[in-house]
């Protein structure tokens, strides 16, 4: 049997004990905890939500042009979005063990994979909000450079999208684009897994799969850039 969620200052003590972080507001967390299915008194992260994303967004942009002053406007692009994107922040959730703290409806208890990287990334950024509200920016600060700061500067950060990066690297060995097809489409409407074959003239063809196109596109372009070498595997990075 799942373990109850606790609740009020047990649920924020709960959560201090995760991430250091003592919380003024119990109800004001377990908001930023509860996805919009579940019926609550206090409300869901929506709102919450909207306004971590863009308090994270400085932070990270403050970081990453701090850290990097040589890095064209191109680079502190391309890692200021590996760093806020739904994976980078769904990871980060798992990692600091807040997720056994969302609260969500019935319905949504076997939500798709997709669904539930984008449920986890949003809880943060609520958190992100509230620790904003109550601490303010330095406060908000502290928390994000605590938990983003290694992967600010990790090589991979630097990387552009897995598209972008074959479409550059095709129009110079090809002067082609790539050419994405879905191949396959297998599993239930509500969770679905695609599998993409992208194909470039006079080169061999890659393949990918993932719950969504883009997800199964990424993939496959991954997979070219991996095999023609334009990219080192992220584990053998500095």
């Amino acid at each position: 049997m799942a373990q109850k969620r606790p609740k009020g200052e047990e649920l924020a003590a709960a959560v201090k004990e995760r991430i250091g972080v003592a919380f003024r507001d119990a109800h004001l967390l377990d908001r930023a905890l509860t996805h919009s299915s579940a019926r609550s008194r206090w409300g869901d992260y929506q709102r919450l939500e909207f306004l971590g994303d863009r308090v994270l967004g400085l932070v990270v942009a403050e970081m990453v042009y701090q850290s990097f002053p040589d890095a064209p406007e191109g680079e502190l692009s391309r890692r200021l979005n590996a760093l806020v994107n739904a994976e980078t922040l769904a990871q980060i959730t798992e990692e600091l063990g807040l997720d056994v703290f969302i609260r969500t409806g019935s319905d949504l208890r076997a939500l798709a994979a997709r669904k539930r990287v984008n449920m986890r990334a949003d809880v943060l950024e609520a958190l992100i909000a509230v620790i904003y509200l109550q601490d303010g920016l330095e406060g908000a600060r502290h928390f994000i450079r605590s938990h983003w700061a290694t992967r600010s500067n990790a090589e991979g950060a630097a990387r552009p999208d897995p598209k972008t990066a074959l479409q550059e690297w095709a129009h110079q060995v090809s002067g082609t684009m790539p050419d994405y097809i879905i191949e396959s489409r297998e599993g239930p409407d509500h969770d679905p897994v695609f599998t993409v074959v992208v194909r470039i003239a006079g080169v061999r063809e890659g393949r990918g799969s993932g719950r969504s196109k883009r997800e199964a596109e990424q993939a496959a372009a991954t997979e070219v850039l991996l095999r023609e070498a334009v990219w080192k595997p992220l584990e053998t990075l500095p």
